[in-house]
Formats: C-alpha cells, sequence, structure tokens
C-alpha cells in the first residue's frame, strides 16, 4: 500500500518561509506568557518542522493514529513550543490549546507527552533515546511490510549521548532506508558552544563510519531542505541523516547564538524587541 498526503501539501517555498517566521512569533507568544520555555532550540528548527509537516510527512490531523502514517519523533523534545505550533496549525488540536503551554493540566507540556497531546509520536525530553525509538519504529514498518517513513529530529548537543551511537549503528545494521535522521545543526546546546562542551567533529564523518548516508543541507533555506529530503527518500542503502545547518536563536539579534538563550523567557522589553524584529522579517519576506 501507498501512503498519501491526507491534506494538500503547500509546494510554494516562499509560502513555506512565512509559515516558518510566523511559527517563531507563534513561539515567542507561547514562551513569554508561560515565562518558561525553550526559544533558542525552537527558532532553530522552524523552517525543518514546517517543511517536514506542510510538504513531507503524511499524516491525518483528523486520525492521529492511522495506521499507515509517517512517523515524526522529536528528540530534542525542549523544542516542543515550535512542534506544538505546527500540529495546531495543521487541525490536531485548536489553536487556543497554545496559550496553556507549560500550565498544570494542559495538553501542552513543557516536553512533548504523546498520552496528552493529539499528534506526538513519543514522549521526548531525556536527550538521546530519540533515535533509538524511531529505530524501533522504522524497524516495526520493515518487518511489517509498511511504506511508512520514521523522521526524527536530533540536536546537535543531543550527540554526546552514547545511546544516539548505538541507535545509529543498529539502524545502518539492518538497512534502514525508511529512516531518516535530521540533525538540527545549530552548533550551540545549553551550557555553551558544542565544540567547547564536548567537541563532536567531525559530525559527518562519524556519521558515514557508522554507515549513514549524509546530506548537509541550510537548514533555514526552505528550498535546500526539501532538496535534502528528496535525496533521503531517493537513498535505498540505509538510513540518512540531514546535517542542517541552523542558528540557535534565529531571527532575533540578541537570541542569535547565544547558550543563554537556550531555555530562558524574555522579560517584557527583550520581547517587545524580539517581537519587532521577527514581524518586520515576515513583512519583509512578503
Amino acid at each position: 500500500m501507498t501512503t498519501t498526503l491526507v491534506f494538500q501539501k503547500i509546494e510554494c517555498t516562499n509560502k513555506l518561509a512565512e509559515l516558518a517566521q510566523k511559527v517563531r512569533i507563534d513561539v515567542l507568544e507561547m514562551v513569554y506568557g508561560a515565562q518558561s520555555g525553550h526559544l533558542g532550540g525552537s527558532f532553530s528548527a522552524a523552517e525543518i518542522l514546517v517543511t517536514l509537516y506542510y510538504n513531507r510527512l503524511n499524516v491525518d490531523p483528523e486520525n492521529p493514529s492511522w495506521p499507515d502514517r509517517d512517523r515524526f519523533v522529536l528528540a530534542k523534545g525542549h523544542a516542543a513550543p515550535a512542534l506544538y505550533v505546527v500540529l495546531a496549525g495543521l487541525g490536531f488540536f485548536p489553536r487556543e490549546e497554545l496559550a496553556s503551554l507549560r500550565q498544570t493540566g494542559c495538553i501542552l507540556q513543557g516536553h512533548p507527552d504523546m498520552r496528552k497531546t493529539p499528534g506526538v509520536e513519543m514522549s521526548t525530553g531525556s536527550l538521546g533515546q530519540g533515535l533509538s525509538t524511531a529505530v524501533g519504529m522504522a524497524l516495526a514498518a520493515q518487518l511489517d511490510g509498511k511504506d511508512y517513513r520514521v523522521w526524527v529530529l536530533l540536536g546537535d548537543g543531543e550527540l554526546n549521548e552514547g545511546q544516539v551511537w548505538e541507535a545509529a549503528a543498529f539502524a545502518a545494521g539492518r538497512g534502514l532506508s525508511n529512516l531518516t535522521a535530521i540533525v538540527d545543526y545549530n552548533k550551540v546546546q545549553l551550557d555553551g558552544p558544542t565544540v567547547e562542551v564536548l567537541p563532536m567533529e567531525p559530525v559527518a564523518d562519524k556519521w558515514r563510519a557508522f554507515g549513514w548516508h549524509v546530506v548537509e543541507a541550510d537548514g533555514h533555506c526552505v528550498k535546500d531542505l526539501l532538496r535534502a529530503y528528496d535525496e533521503a527518500v531517493a537513498y535505498n542503502g540505509g538510513p540518512t541523516v540531514i546535517l542542517a545547518h541552523t542558528v540557535k536563536g534565529k531571527g532575533v539579534s540578541f537570541m542569535e547564538g547565544q547558550a543563554a538563550w537556550h531555555g530562558a523567557a524574555p522579560n517584557a522589553q527583550q520581547y517587545e524587541q524580539a517581537m519587532k524584529e521577527l514581524r518586520r522579517d515576515l513583512e519583509c519576506s512578503r
């Protein structure tokens, strides 16, 4: 059986770029309102999430448990605000829920919870575990003769976790061509630059050594991301990893590349400045 997209995918790259910028605006609103949450990694992942969900994934917002759907695992679970905005935009749950981020009893926890949030495939937040889960999903598809694909988004700081590489070795060993990992390669993690916390370079060569097909892309260029996805889908020799070069805190001048904005909420003045910059860039992109 061949899966088909159950909603009209967006082909226009300008429209996808505009949606990504709107995701940043919504995320800023959510985190400011909650005074808690992760802006830096949500901003860096905006184009990745938008292009996947609006152009690539076969999913059904009206039937989140559709057996033949594609699977997406947000391994870097702290970027949940961006995922929530995308899921709400597609109709998995009402957009009004976005204002309840991190509130007691809400469906939008600080990190994704598959028991609470429609569209979330796996509860994540403990870094290093997402790829293992995605490998299991891809293996299940292989064993069941299903043709759905599995996508997983990791942070580059997350590559410090040994479990990531155990899963990488297993995926290559089983020839999981239906699995694509994307690394949000923003080069900054919680405590500082990744090269200072625990250098992982050369990252591309490490993945190749583990038997993965490696594709590099500009993680903020919609056209380049779609090109990378096409290459990943076309490759049948095993799993593919896309190293998506991004900027942590993308779109806000005083947040870009700053570890301090990994998990901080802005004050009123910072919020106004950030919103001004994001809205300005949105207008310029139209």
